[in-house]
């Protein structure tokens, strides 16, 4: 609008300049060489009413909550009254009131009926897993495309809320395992893997492999281990990474190995098994990524000076 303003006022009539500023609170076109008020188009852009507190505003503003595929109608639809009104209803007031709930259900798709029910479980698991709002809104975005598309015919809707859940926790890089999201749905490990493959793969989702340091964090806390620790575990993930010890192996169980090695540097001791609980693997493979870690990487000569210094 301000371009608009200036093409159409030149330049000044007073002094000719051409260096023209459009205030956009007072609507007025200003010159800056002498100070004329070239045109006063008064255009108010604030809100007419003042604000003391968040619940007058909420009653005065006219826009409401933000649109939200955590909801089935994205947060745009509406109900007939609610629950806490039928205390003012009477008796005929109210039987309408049911029926009118009643066909207000039976009109609605069976799309909205689906969604009612898995994003009150998206939401249920999301809880359980003390996800960001970010994820639980991206997963609610990838199940509704599911379902749109008859992707969840065949399935659990279960399963397919697990599978959207994983794909978006991988998508914003907050680590969760199968074995979570597995325990938080009751739904088996294979069967969320399986649907999350298939979900993606249809819908068109591109979800780059995870970073073993993402779960770094994660575990070091689960094990009450050292930032040290912490920050040397990422060294010798970077250092994996470099020796291609990192392409082929599953990236809890290589985070996990890193961890355990830096524990046992900084002579903080962890037993392969605790680890291996946090990590949500076997022993078995905390043997074998941690016996990699120290053939390639020669990491053997810093846990032996550990072992000095604790003996003297």
């Amino acid at each position: 609008m301000a371009s608009q303003q200036q093409n159409m006022v030149k330049k000044c009539p007073e002094c000719g300049g051409i260096n023209l500023f459009w205030n956009r609170e007072k609507g007025e076109v200003i010159c800056k060489d002498c100070g004329l008020v070239i045109e006063d188009k008064m255009v108010d852009f604030s809100q007419e009413w003042r604000e003391f507190d968040s619940e007058g505003s909420e009653k005065r503003r006219r826009s409401g909550a933000p649109m939200t595929y955590t909801q089935y109608d994205q947060g745009l639809g509406t109900e007939v009254g609610q629950k806490g009104d039928l205390l003012r209803l009477g008796n005929k007031d109210r039987n309408k009131f049911f029926r009118l709930r009643k066909w207000q259900y039976r009109i609605s798709t069976a799309i909205e009926r689906n969604l009612k029910l898995a994003l009150a479980e998206l939401k249920r698991v999301s809880s359980y897993l003390k996800l960001p709002k970010s994820v639980e809104e991206e997963s609610a975005r990838i199940y509704t495309l599911a379902v749109q598309r008859g992707l969840v015919r065949g399935r659990s809707m279960e399963s397919v809320v697990a599978g959207a859940l994983y794909a978006a926790c991988r998508r914003h890089d907050v680590p969760r395992t199968l074995d979570e999201l597995s325990e938080a749905s009751g739904i088996e490990k294979k069967e969320i893997g399986r649907t999350y493959r298939f979900v993606t793969r249809e819908l068109g989702i591109t979800i780059l492999p995870s970073n073993p340091a993402d779960y770094i964090a994660r575990f070091s806390s689960a094990l009450k281990l050292s930032a040290e620790t912490q920050s040397k575990s990422i060294e010798i993930l970077e250092m994996a990474q470099k020796h291609e010890l990192t392409s082929g192996r599953g990236p809890t169980g290589i985070a996990a190995a890193a961890l355990y090695v830096s524990a046992l540097i900084h002579g903080e001791k962890r037993t392969q098994r605790e680890v291996a609980d946090v990590a949500g693997v076997t022993e078995v493979t905390i043997r074998n990524r941690y016996k990699e870690l120290l053939d390639k990487l020669g990491l053997e000569k810093d846990i032996k000076k550990t072992k000095k210094k604790k003996k003297r």
